[in-house]
């Protein structure tokens, strides 16, 4: 492990670039001349890894974000297409309704915690029979021919 205290200007080029346009691992790599050997030593430097995972971090935080400000328009739309004249994409979106979760995903930390499945279990979307799907779609029919 490095004994050095800040990351070379190459190592947080290499990170920077890594989250920043298209460039694959590889690419990255190559542009700046890292060899995979120097780059597997690099990610068992514990700043260089800190530094790495905090942009993994920052990444899922922006695309969670990211969704959220969706979510609404996804799900009005989503809502417009119950009212389809095309009957199998009214039913998809009916049934991708009635499965919908009641709380969204905490991509900020894709880790589990050790308490998370007691408390997954409550905020679980309940599991409906196909009868009561169907009575649900029915009624739905039938106020969309209304």
């Amino acid at each position: 492990m490095s004994k050095r205290k800040h990351l070379s200007k190459r190592q947080l080029n290499v990170i920077e670039d890594l989250f920043v346009g298209e460039l694959t691992e590889q690419d990255v790599l190559d542009k700046y001349k890292v060899g995979r050997h120097l780059y597997s030593k690099w990610l068992t430097n514990e700043r260089f890894a800190e530094q790495l995972d905090k942009r993994i971090a920052a990444a899922y935080r922006k695309s969670a974000a990211y969704i959220a400000r969706c979510a609404t328009l996804a799900a009005a739309r989503l809502v417009q297409l119950t009212a389809s004249d095309k009957p199998e994409t009214a039913r998809k979106a009916c049934l991708d309704i009635i499965s919908m979760p009641s709380s969204g995903t905490n991509l900020a930390d894709p880790a589990a915690s050790p308490d998370r499945d007691a408390a997954s279990e409550e905020n679980e979307p309940q599991q409906l029979s196909a009868e009561t799907a169907g009575k649900l779609l029915a009624v739905l029919a039938e106020q969309k021919k209304g």
